[in-house]
């Protein structure tokens, strides 16, 4: 089994640079507060120099005496960088193994797709993210044109927040058959005419905000291209026309009760949807309940 940490060859000095834990400092201020806990945060000033130090960038800081030629500074902080970067391809390299089997044949990888994975996954020293970049590999070398370049880019700027939002997005997600649309149902209704003007119960809405995706986050989605902030709509339904879709490997049956019924959605972009491939099915049984209560009025839903 792989380990957690890439086994490199760092010199005592370079693999204190390296380390991903954070920087703990502690001065006479702060040790004269008894009553404050241990694991407190330090201050930004002392988190700055912690990070400075981690990075190769305190050298001007030291007594002039102790500083070391600009140019030697320089030369160690590139050495430093490129064995973080070492040591962070490695621990994914390490984690993608378990992702792979090892008797199922594969088209052949591709090798520039693989080199623009190394040059963009080779900052990433956060484990959680590691995690999900080696389950991008594993899939592009399973089913090589899984994850576009473009992807890949986009995936490279997002937060282990952005990343946990998309997560939750997924989890109330909905794919078609062929699971290359991804949308969530945001609502249904009915065209309007003479016999259902009035009626009360002609648009039902899905609150998704109660099961944790708020409409502040949906936009948090959309700017990092893995969501429209538009909702769509599908076509006028006739009477006993059928949907299906896969909710988190639940299987759902719409058969719309009426006709001119129109399902509303977000939906995923193309981005999104590689990158939802990354989540595994987690579906919430209650969510299904609120999808059945405010659909059932258009729609007559089973599911398997």
């Amino acid at each position: 089994m792989p380990n957690d940490k890439a086994n490199t060859n760092l010199t005592p000095s370079d693999s204190a640079n390296v380390e991903n834990s954070p920087v703990v400092v502690s001065n006479d201020k702060q040790s004269s507060t008894g009553n404050k806990s241990k694991n407190s945060s330090a201050s930004s000033q002392m988190q700055l120099l912690g990070l400075a130090k981690q990075f190769v960038l305190d050298g001007s800081l030291l007594a002039p005496e102790k500083q070391m030629p600009l140019e030697d500074r320089a030369r160690k902080r590139e050495r430093v960088i490129n064995l973080r970067r070492q040591q962070n391809l490695e621990a994914i390299i390490q984690k993608t193994v378990g992702y792979c089997s090892n008797n199922e044949v594969t088209d052949r990888a591709d090798q520039d797709w693989f080199n623009r994975f190394t040059v963009l996954a080779q900052d990433i020293s956060n484990k959680t993210m590691q995690e999900l970049w080696a389950k991008i590999l594993a899939k592009e070398i399973a089913q090589p044109g899984s994850f576009s370049l473009k992807t890949l880019k986009a995936f490279r700027t997002m937060s282990i927040s952005e990343a946990k939002l998309l997560a939750k997005a997924c989890g109330l997600a909905v794919k078609d058959q062929h699971q290359k649309n991804v949308r969530i149902i945001s609502g249904a209704y009915q065209k309007p005419g003479l016999l259902n003007f009035f009626d009360k119960n002609r648009e039902k809405r899905i609150n998704n905000a109660t099961y944790g995706l708020s409409y502040a986050e949906l936009m948090v989605l959309a700017d990092n291209d893995l969501m429209f902030l538009q909702e769509t709509e599908s076509t006028a339904l006739s009477k006993s026309s059928a949907i299906n879709f896969n909710y988190n490997g639940i299987a759902l049956a719409l058969s719309a009760k009426k006709n001119d019924v129109v399902l509303s959605f977000y939906k995923f972009t193309p981005i999104g949807t590689e990158l939802s491939a990354l989540i595994g099915d987690k579906p919430d049984t209650e969510y299904v309940g609120e999808l059945k209560k405010q659909l059932s009025y258009h729609f007559a839903i089973s599911e398997s």
